[in-house]
């Protein structure tokens, strides 16, 4: 990251790299809500240590941010890098960014109690607002930690994805949103629905934190994905689907994921492949994901459940034998009211992948009439993080 990089090399100082977050935060977070907490004299002092550790060089330092010991990642490769986490719980999710020189400035704005989980959050100051719409939903969970990336208070938020909860804030706030792999890092979530995951601006810096916090497989300390993964080697064979066979999407979200589709196809990102075999793509997760939710289940609606998830792996299995990503729209419509989604859930394209537990990333796909930002979704095999990655940043590099 170039916060990071410019701490390490002495071009800035940690400190004031944080002390300008934290007056962003003062200034903008009474309109935008999205934090419950801010931490700034902790978040001052941890910065301070970043700065210590910097001026003493990689082999001198030690302690809670490492070293160059065997297998270490590359030194402080997020020294000095405002980080936001989400919810009061979220610093033992952030506990690889720290190391890595990180520095966390507050907890994130979460649905409040009788809050719709998918709708609002609930900041220390009020409901959190969609930063290009006050009237709108940034959409939920992780609302707070969408809302600080895209209003540029922070450059990296972390976040929880159970059925869509880092995926479609990021969509409707017009960031970047990866989930990683199910099972894959540490979770809280008890029916291994929920994963991990990071909103961020760029997908370099979603990149950074996957560095961060993926667990090492080698001496080499590689991620665990394959090693053309992280290679821009281009195209990438997708299948396009709009619906997955079930959803009923608003047909502009469905058109702005579709045009950027097209441009990555234009410029050789991708190549569009058919799917395996006629629709439906996928059965409707949601029954499943319902069942696997709650912990009354009957056991009928639990074995069903189970025969849900296993048709569609077998499905997705056989999808991504002949082609490397699946790609559709975020989010099934436009960011609604705070007063709730209505008919619709805005989950119907993610959830799937909750219960499949395959990677996925949102990616911004432009803007729509009513002026909020849209999502293209990619997923990709289980554990082929880097890719979903590799063709974020080539999408990127697009628009640039």
């Amino acid at each position: 990251m170039e916060i990071a990089f410019a701490v390490r090399t002495g071009t800035v100082r940690a400190v004031d790299v944080v002390a300008e977050a934290l007056e962003r935060i003062e200034r903008a977070d009474p309109v935008l809500c999205a934090f419950t907490e801010v931490w700034a004299e902790e978040a001052l002092r941890r910065a301070g240590e970043v700065d210590t550790l910097v001026e003493a060089g990689p082999s001198r330092s030690s302690g809670p941010f490492g070293g160059e010991g065997p297998g270490a990642r590359a030194w402080l490769p997020l020294a000095g890098v405002p980080v936001a986490v989400k919810g009061r719980h979220g610093l033992r999710a952030a506990v690889p960014l720290l190391a890595a020189g990180g520095v966390a400035v507050g907890a994130t704005a979460v649905p409040g109690p009788g809050t719709a989980w998918q709708t609002c959050g609930l900041g220390a100051r009020g409901r959190t607002v969609n930063p290009w719409r006050a009237d709108r939903t940034p959409g939920g969970s992780s609302a707070g930690a969408a809302v600080a990336v895209a209003a540029g208070l922070v450059p990296l938020a972390t976040g929880s994805d159970g059925a869509g909860s880092v995926r479609i804030p990021a969509a409707w706030c017009g960031v970047v949103g990866l989930k990683a792999t199910n099972g894959l890092l540490p979770s809280r979530d008890r029916t291994g629905l929920a994963a991990p995951g990071v909103l961020a601006r760029t997908a370099a810096d979603a990149a950074a934190w996957w560095r961060a916090v993926s667990p090492p497989t080698t001496a080499a300390d590689v991620p665990p994905t394959t090693a053309d993964d992280a290679r821009p080697s281009l195209p990438r064979t997708a299948v396009w689907s709009p619906d997955l066979g079930f959803a009923g999407p608003d047909p502009e979200p469905v058109a702005l994921a579709r045009a950027a589709v097209d441009r990555l196809v234009d410029a050789g990102v991708v190549r569009l492949v058919r799917p395996p075999a006629p629709p439906p793509l996928l059965l409707d997760p949601a029954p499943a994901w319902l069942a696997l939710r709650d912990p009354g289940s009957a056991p009928a609606a639990l074995a069903e459940a189970h025969l849900v998830r296993a048709e569609n792996n077998r499905r997705l299995a056989r999808l991504f034998a002949g082609a490397e990503l699946l790609l559709t729209p975020t989010a099934p419509t436009a960011p609604h009211g705070h007063k709730g989604p209505g008919d619709v859930y805005s989950t119907a394209l993610t959830w799937a992948f909750n219960v499949s537990g395959h990677p996925a990333l949102s990616l911004p796909a432009g803007f729509g009439t009513d002026g909020c930002p849209a999502g293209l979704h990619l997923v990709a095999p289980h554990g082929r993080e880097a890719l979903l990655l590799t063709v974020a940043g080539a999408a990127e590099r697009l628009s640039s």
